[in-house]
């Protein structure tokens, strides 16, 4: 393997950034009140790590660190979170990073208890420990067996001190004191499992919650039961008192409800049915507020005000991710700031990359909206449409009408969407005449100007919409464009072109306007997904044998293939500028093509298979969703911040598995140091000073440097000044410094020059200069490269004094002359420094042209530098002829 292939780190182009649309799973959330802002908190797990909120606002307080693994169980005190993984669990300081760890048990841990300076926590083997948590060493162990009293919750009631109250799938509890390790007391139970333990607001007296949906109200100082409620909806998940005067209990099933008690009547006085679509993982009633806090697994977190006359809660607060795995991300507009995400749980969402508070929701779609709203709310799951498959988005008009367009699963008809008001639109657009149920719609784009729709079916149509008015404007060919089922339509950047392709493996090419078939292209396997890169006209087609075609719609020919996927090719997107096309696959890789090169540059694995994957129009992230995953994950461009070595991967590299970045946007601080390394091994290229002999090469001198040499008279005169420097009538106040970091003082002007007092024309009595006598010695030996090198140092003046002093009567000699004759021969046949080449003999030639005829020895020379001049020129003129004829044909020829 190539050097670099094997060593880099997983992905050369693109390190994980954070993930967006996670806040809650089914671990239950913790609250807590935060003493030193005065206001309460609710802490919820997502995976690894956990969020804290700020109850007020709702506001993103804290993202912790991630763990090794995912969160199994929370609890918290007043100064520390406590959450487990497997069989290890942490203490958490600030809500972010981990202070303490415990090890020892030998299960999974799923219950915790903090109990003043002490942690209990309690494993599935039944095995309990105490903990001192500064110190990390236990303090008792208490085993329990798993077949007699297998501990399912865990209480500390309150004022009674070093006791904790434990409930069994067994149905029986038990009342220990840990601090002399004694079994206090054992209560039957109802020999139904107990599922939650409550303290009530009374002393004694703590709720008990069972596999049956009954809750018992009970007191155990004295063993008796108090009052008893059932629900039927299943085990009680959690249960919340209310302490801001009103004696309401509630409780929360793993069917979404919430059931409200009041505890003085001893009936049910509420319902909130619905309050998630999936268990009730967590409830909590703030401490004497009329809020209640619930999470659940089907990512929302809820606060709900109990502010109504007949008590019932009303939803103030919430944030709320997709419940379900997502079918389709796109980024929307040109900012890059919003990513448009459908989902299996039927809504279709707009996360913001920038800010959770500029997240919203553009609901669920429904069938018949006025129907639903005249009819209540009851029946609305039925008139729900299916969840979104595809989408196409364009925000041109999205202020004038309807923006986005969406087909769903096993649906004919096409829903629109307005972005701007959140909410389903106006039309369901689907052809009047078709009432067939196994007919749905497949492929579906908007034009960049916002105006028409693009649909096509499964039965082959493709039809266009008006998007302001919902009219059908037209099908593709005579009864339908495709044989088979339509797999992607696209429309390029001037409404002049649409693409289309189908099951049967045609790709065709028509008029947007007249409806009329342009060109056909047979594929070699059947398209999977088509994508058109508008601004470069570039089109890319996923087909079923996991290989990928690029086509340029301009000459409508196949310019790349890519294989190397192993498995179904799930989504493509094209980098803002065209140059990579970046592929996502079910074989769980996803790899980056360098359209130009037409070679694979990077690729890497993921553990779970990605489904969508969309590029910011900005290119700084790449956004995917994967298979059983609700969130969206970003990726940052590493390109953009650093070096990075594009060179393509070899045959046999091995790629390696990513994780996907967590919800902390910081923790991947140390990653993108890691990557930054491949920059290392980039080959440091260092340009020879002649690529090719038969080459022209020009020097890499400025053009200041041999330019104005013929300009000089005139560029003198005009620098020439207008009056002679006046003396001044004062010494200085100030005594001149060199400018300088380190302050010195300025030497006296010395007017004696001694280069020029070497070039001075004294005739035959100057001294020679450096140049001259290289010339000389360049005769002898016929090397001339440390006489140019002299001449490069100098200025334009210098040049032209050096040239000047070459004459016979300026102290120089004619096999001088020769010599320099000679030195630009050598420069001509060796094709280097063909600019200085020109200069200097132009410069020469125009001071010793009156000379020159009369030498017999110059004037030979002078013939054989004609020639050679001329073969070169032209050489390079036929070949800018060649150039310019193609530049021009490319310019006004109509492809």
């Amino acid at each position: 393997m190539e050097r670099g292939a094997g060593d880099r780190t997983a992905s050369a182009l693109f390190a994980g950034f954070r993930a967006l649309g996670l806040f809650s799973n089914d671990i239950p959330h913790v609250v807590r009140f935060s003493a030193l802002k005065r206001r309460f908190c609710v802490t919820t797990c997502v995976g690894k790590s956990f969020h804290t909120y700020d109850v007020q606002k709702l506001s993103l307080v804290a993202v912790s660190n991630s763990l090794p693994q995912d969160i199994c169980c929370m609890a918290a005190d007043g100064r520390l979170v406590f959450a487990a993984y497997g069989n290890v669990f942490s203490a958490f300081a600030r809500n972010k990073e981990v202070v303490h760890t415990f090890n020892g048990h030998k299960a999974e841990i799923h219950l915790l208890q903090p109990f003043g300076d002490h942690v209990i926590s309690v494993d599935t083997d039944s095995i309990l420990i105490i903990w001192h948590i500064y110190s990390e060493e236990e303090y008792l162990q208490l085993s329990f067996d798993n077949s007699v009293f297998k501990i399912s919750a865990i209480l500390h009631p309150s004022t009674y001190v070093n006791k904790i109250l434990l409930g069994s799938e067994q149905g029986s509890l038990q009342l220990w004191n840990v601090k002399s390790n004694k079994l206090l007391y054992t209560f039957v139970g109802w020999k139904v499992g107990v599922t939650a333990l409550q303290q009530a607001p009374a002393v004694d007296v703590v709720a008990v919650g069972l596999m049956s949906g009954q809750i018992i109200i009970h007191n155990i100082k004295f063993d008796e039961t108090l009052m008893k409620f059932r629900q039927d909806w299943g085990p009680i998940t959690s249960i919340s008192f209310r302490t801001d005067g009103h004696p309401v209990m509630a409780a929360g099933s793993p069917c979404g409800h919430i059931g409200l008690w009041d505890l003085d009547d001893k009936k049910l006085i509420n319902q909130m049915r619905n309050a998630h679509s999936t268990a009730i993982a967590g409830l909590t009633f703030l401490h004497r507020e009329p809020l209640l806090v619930t999470n659940g697994a089907d990512n929302a977190l809820r606060i709900w005000i109990f502010d109504g006359p007949t008590g019932e809660g009303r939803l103030l607060r919430f944030r709320m991710g997709h419940s379900a795995p997502l079918t389709k991300i796109r980024y929307y507009g040109q900012n890059g700031q919003q990513i448009l995400s459908a989902s299996q749980d039927g809504t279709l969402q707009s996360f913001s990359t920038i800010h959770e508070k500029f997240n919203k929701s553009l609901g669920h779609g429904l069938i018949n909206k006025k129907r639903v709203k005249r009819k209540g709310l009851q029946n609305a799951m039925s008139v729900r449409l299916p969840p979104i498959t595809k989408f196409a988005a364009e925000e041109a008009r999205e202020s004038d009408w309807d923006g986005i367009i969406a087909c769903h699963q096993g649906k004919l008809s096409c829903s629109t969407w307005n972005y701007q008001r959140s909410t389903i639109g106006a039309y369901f657009l689907k052809p009047k005449e078709l009432k067939k149920d196994d007919i749905t719609a497949t492929a579906a784009d908007i034009t960049s100007c916002g105006n028409f729709a693009v649909i096509g079916l499964s039965s082959g149509t493709v039809d266009v919409y008006n998007m302001q008015s919902g009219i059908h404007r037209g099908s593709f060919g005579k009864n339908q464009a495709h044989k088979g089922s339509v797999r992607g339509v696209a429309v390029d950047g001037l409404n002049q072109l649409t693409i289309t392709t189908g099951s049967e493996g045609v790709l065709k090419f028509w008029n947007f306007k007249n409806k009329v078939l342009i060109h056909s292209v047979s594929l070699d396997s059947s398209p999977n997904m088509m994508l058109l890169h508008r601004d470069s006209g570039i089109l890319g087609l996923a087909l079923d044998d996991f290989s990928i075609s690029v086509l340029d719609i301009e000459t409508r020919k196949i310019v790349r293939e890519f294989s190397g996927h192993q498995g179904q090719i799930n989504d493509m997107a094209f980098s803002p500028d065209g140059r990579w096309l970046i592929s996502a696959s079910m074989d769980c890789s996803i790899r980056t093509w360098d359209l130009p090169s037409g070679c694979l540059i990077d690729s890497f694995l993921l553990d779970s298979a990605p489904l969508n994957v969309t590029m910011s129009p900005t290119g700084d992230f790449l956004a995917t969703s994967h298979v059983d995953h609700l969130g969206i994950y970003l990726w940052s461009n590493i390109s953009l911040y650093s070096v990075v070595s594009l060179r393509p991967l070899p045959t046999d590299y091995v790629p390696s598995v990513v994780m996907l970045p967590g919800t902390c946007q910081t923790q991947d601080v140390e990653l993108s140091e890691e990557t930054t390394e491949p920059s290392d091994e980039m080959i440091e290229y260092d340009s020879p000073e002649q690529l090719n002999e038969q080459l022209v090469t020009l020097s890499l001198l400025p053009e200041s440097r041999w330019k104005n040499l013929l300009n000089l008279d005139v560029i003198k005169k005009k620098n020439k000044p207008k009056e002679p420097p006046k003396v001044p009538k004062s010494a200085p106040f100030f005594i001149p410094t060199v400018p300088g970091l380190v302050p010195r003082y300025a030497a006296p002007e010395q007017n004696s020059d001694p280069q020029q007092s070497k070039v001075v024309n004294l005739g035959i009595l100057a001294q020679k200069s450096d140049f001259c006598l290289k010339l000389e010695e360049g005769l002898v030996n016929n090397k001339y490269e440390a006489a140019l090198n002299l001449l490069k140092e100098l200025g334009p003046s210098g040049i032209e004094t050096e040239l000047r002093s070459l004459s016979p009567d300026c102290g120089g000699s004619v096999e001088v002359m020769k010599s320099f004759l000679k030195m630009i021969g050598l420069m001509l046949d060796k094709k280097r420094d063909f600019e200085l080449a020109q200069a200097y003999l132009a410069l020469f030639l125009k001071l010793h042209l009156k000379m020159l005829p009369s030498e017999p020895v110059l004037l030979e020379e002078m013939t054989k530098l004609s020639l050679q001049l001329e073969e070169n020129w032209i050489h390079l003129q036929s070949l800018f002829n060649q150039s310019m004829c193609v530049l021009n044909y490319i310019k006004s020829a109509l492809l």
